[in-house]
This record gives C-alpha cells, sequence and structure tokens, in this order.
C-alpha cells in the first residue's frame, strides 16, 4: 500500500465483530473509519510509529494568539472591506481536533467521490456463468469496499496532514459551512524552532495569512463555489473496468494467496491512475483558475499590510510561502485527489492578476475588493493574464 496510509481494512487492530459493525456504518463514506484512522495518525510518531497522547494546550499560548487574531482581523476587515472577517471564530487545537474538524467539513466532497466511484463504465453480465466469481468481481469488490476504503483513505490522509498543517488553510481545502481558523499550535513551534524564527513574530504573519483566507471564505459565494467546483471535478472521476480489472482481476475468493491484489486497492495512486477521465479537464481549469485567485489576493494583501504588523514580516512570509509549496507525500495525493495541484506558476499567475488590478487603479485594494461584492467578478482565463480585461468588464452597465 501507499508509504503512510494504514491498512483501511482493519487500520486499528480490531477483532472480527467490531470490523463487522463498522462495515455497517452507513453512507457513501464510512466517517466512522475515517475519523478513528485520522485519531490514529494524528497520535503517530512518525520516527517511532508508536502512539502518544498529544500534549495539552497551552492556555496562555492560546490567550495570546487569539489576540494576535483579533489584531489582524480588524486589519483584515479595513483593508478588504469584508466585514465578516471580524466574525470567524479562531482556536488553538491539537492535530486530532483539527482532523476531525476537517473531515466533517470535506463530508460534501468525499460524497461526491463516493457517487463518482460508485459508478462504472461496464454493464454487469445478467446471465454470468459462474454467479459466485460474478459476485466478487472487480466492480462488485470495489463497490462493496468503496464506503470503508475511502473512510480510511480520507482518515489517512486528514490525519497525516495534521503532522504539518500549521492552520486551517494551509490547503486551500473546499470545507463545508462556516468558516473556523485553527491553528495546530504544537505544528507552529516546530516549525519556529525548524527555520530559526522568533515564535510570537510567526504568530503575527501566520495569523495574518489565516484570517485573509477565512474572511475570503466568510463570503458565503466563495466557498459555495469552492465546494461546487471541487464536488464536480471528484464527481467526474470515472471507474475504468479495464484498469480495475488489471488491479483486481487476479482476486480469487477461494484462494487466500490472491488476497494481494485487494492490497492495490490500498495505495491511492494506484486507484487515482483508474479513475482519471477526460471530462475532468476543464473542470480542473477552472478549480484551479479560482484557487490561484484566491492565493494571489492573499498575497497581495499580506504583502500590503504585514509590515505594518511586524517589520521583519517580508521574511516571515517567505518561510509560509515556501512551506506552501514544499508538502509531502500525503498532502501531494490530497492536491491530486481534490484538483488542488497548484504549482508556483498558478501562484504567480493569481499574485500578477491581483498586482495588475491594483497598479492599475490608485495604488489601493479598493478596485480589487469589488471581486468579493459578486460570483460574476471571477476573472475568465483571459482576464487572469489580462487584468485589464477584467477591469474593464466589470465597470460595464448592468443590463436592465
Amino acid at each position: 500500500m501507499g508509504e503512510g496510509f494504514p491498512n483501511p481494512f482493519n487500520p486499528f487492530g480490531l477483532d472480527v465483530s467490531e470490523i463487522m459493525r463498522m462495515l455497517q456504518s452507513p453512507g457513501p463514506v464510512n466517517m466512522e473509519v475515517a475519523r478513528r484512522t485520522a485519531e490514529t495518525m494524528a497520535k503517530l510518531d512518525m520516527e517511532t510509529g508508536e502512539q502518544h497522547a498529544e500534549p495539552p494546550i497551552d492556555p496562555e499560548a492560546s490567550r495570546v494568539l487569539d489576540d494576535v487574531v483579533r489584531a489582524a482581523q480588524l486589519m483584515v476587515s479595513e483593508a478588504t472591506g469584508i466585514s465578516a472577517a471580524l466574525t470567524v471564530p479562531a482556536r488553538s487545537v491539537d492535530r486530532a481536533t483539527w482532523s476531525s474538524v476537517t473531515l466533517t467539513g470535506l463530508e460534501p466532497v468525499l460524497g461526491a467521490l463516493a457517487a463518482a466511484l460508485g459508478r462504472s463504465d461496464s454493464e454487469p453480465d445478467p446471465n454470468p456463468a459462474n454467479p459466485a466469481a460474478a459476485a466478487f468481481s472487480p466492480d462488485m469488490l470495489f463497490a462493496m469496499m468503496m464506503p470503508l476504503l475511502l473512510g480510511g483513505w480520507a482518515g489517512s490522509m486528514i490525519g497525516l496532514l495534521s503532522h504539518r498543517a500549521l492552520g486551517q488553510f494551509d490547503l486551500p481545502l473546499p470545507l463545508d459551512g462556516a468558516p473556523n481558523l485553527l491553528f495546530i499550535t504544537r505544528n507552529v513551534d516546530a516549525f519556529a524552532q525548524e527555520w530559526s524564527l522568533p515564535l510570537d513574530e510567526l504568530s503575527y504573519a501566520l495569523a495574518l495569512r489565516e484570517v485573509v483566507h477565512g474572511a475570503q471564505r466568510a463570503v458565503p459565494w466563495v466557498r459555495e463555489r469552492l465546494l461546487r467546483c471541487a464536488s464536480a471535478y471528484v464527481g467526474a472521476y470515472e471507474v475504468q473496468a479495464e484498469a480495475m480489472e488489471s488491479q483486481l482481476g487476479g482476486f480469487d475468493p477461494s484462494d487466500p494467496s490472491s488476497m494481494e491484489a485487494i492490497a492495490n486497492l490500498t495505495d491511492p495512486d494506484v486507484l487515482l491512475g483508474a479513475m482519471r477521465s477526460e471530462r475532468q479537464e476543464p473542470l480542473l481549469a477552472e478549480l484551479q483558475r479560482f484557487v490561484s485567485v484566491l492565493e494571489g489576493y492573499t498575497d497581495v494583501v499580506v504583502e500590503s499590510i504585514g509590515e505594518q504588523m511586524v517589520p521583519a514580516h517580508g521574511r516571515l512570509d517567505e518561510a509560509l510561502r515556501r512551506h506552501r509549496l514544499e508538502r509531502g507525500d500525503a498532502t501531494g495525493f490530497v492536491d491530486r485527489l481534490l484538483g488542488l495541484e497548484l504549482n508556483r506558476g498558478h501562484y504567480e499567475a493569481g499574485a500578477a492578476f491581483c498586482h495588475g488590478v491594483v497598479e492599475r487603479g490608485d495604488g489601493s485594494l479598493d478596485q480589487l475588493n469589488r471581486i468579493w461584492s459578486d460570483e460574476s467578478m471571477v476573472p475568465t482565463e483571459s482576464e487572469l493574464v489580462a487584468p485589464g480585461l477584467w477591469l474593464a468588464r466589470i465597470d460595464l452597465p448592468l443590463d436592465p
């Protein structure tokens, strides 16, 4: 199976009765498996492979971070014109809590993924020569195991991400519901040590970036569009019968040695290769364009007001940007699965668009902030590379 991903068939060493109970969990995604897998991964020592209880949150450190977030929210609300930035709640959490909240927010997209994987490009034989073998065909086997597999994948992904995430929006995850700012304080402490950064100044820089992301998602149409685009993308996955046959065709329920064929299902990269479809290409382009604008806007706002909070903000934010790009295997799989695989070019394109709009105005963010007024303000592909076209369009009179 893929490195770092536990076996979703029995990730906890449970007895048979417990496994059967979890198999009966309702829904297209087994969220009980997802949450228990995520908690297991969150408490895992990646070097020793042992489980350890997470350290408690320091109340004083949490209070200090709350003060930093409130200061950032005041500045971001004024700079962006998004008053809802002031109302986004924030708290310090451990890895397990971050994982649980994140999984809840991902449920709609995971449901869309489950629906896509429940389809197949092959029709079942109405009169199979061997009914017993047909019941364990690759398509049928995949359909039976899908809720458990998706639960195991989702829990593994998010649990592994919890070891790396600093805040809720390290990745532009398509989360359902009102935004929350979650800071994994032990990860922030470790990042400060790794990069030899002053913790108090890093907290300001991180809070500012997270607060801008939270402000964006406090705009209802923004989070709805992100969720809709991501759901459409994962909903266009197709289970290719031929590819599944090559992975699972060797399974024989009467031959225990053939169980290795099922193990292929636990390698997410193998499954992605058997799921991609041409229908996803335009959906991916639309999703990536929108996310690049969100990220570019964040970069521009952070550049605009960061120095007011921390004199050495440029150095601190550069570390955070490198953290954004230098992702591990687990993050890379989430990116590829959900269509969020942005490279440096995507980030630069979004920032260039936003800078271009600011430069063509009076140098303030006022023109750029009009993007939040309505979903129709999202730049097209042509406008992303030519900000003047976007400005010309949004200044056109509305149809009566």
